[in-house]
C-alpha cells in the first residue's frame, strides 16, 4: 500500500490549496477516505472523512472553509482548502479512515505572512 499527498506549500493567510492524494494497493472508493494533519508538537489529529455513500464530515476548526473530494473514477482524492489561517500550518496526510497503520510522507502546508 502506498498513499501519496501532494500539492502543499507556502501561502499567505485567506489564501487557498488543493491538495492531492494517489494511493495504490488497494481501491480507494471502496473505503471510507480521510485528510489527516500533523502541526509541529501536536498528535495527528483528522481534518475531514469521505464516507463510501459520499458524506462528508469535516473537523469544526475546517468545517465551512476545507472541501474533500474524490474521484470514483481512480484512486485519487483532493482537499481543497480555502481561507487557509496560520493554525492550518501543518503536514497534512492521506488515509483510509479508519487509518492504516501504514502513512505516506505527507505534504507541508505553511501559511504566513
Amino acid at each position: 500500500v502506498q498513499l501519496q499527498a501532494s500539492g502543499g506549500g507556502f501561502v499567505q493567510p485567506g489564501g487557498s490549496l488543493r491538495l492531492s492524494c494517489v494511493v495504490s494497493g488497494f481501491t480507494l472508493p471502496f473505503y471510507p477516505m480521510a485528510w489527516y494533519r500533523q502541526a509541529p508538537g501536536n498528535q495527528r489529529e483528522l481534518v475531514a472523512v469521505v464516507e463510501t455513500s459520499g458524506q462528508k464530515n469535516y473537523a469544526d476548526s475546517v468545517k465551512g472553509r476545507f472541501i474533500i473530494a474524490r474521484d470514483f473514477t481512480d484512486n485519487t482524492m483532493d482537499l481543497y482548502m480555502n481561507s487557509l489561517k496560520p493554525e492550518d500550518t501543518a503536514v497534512y496526510y492521506c488515509n483510509r479512515h479508519p487509518a492504516l497503520t501504514v502513512w505516506g510522507q505527507g505534504t507541508l502546508v505553511t501559511v504566513s505572512s
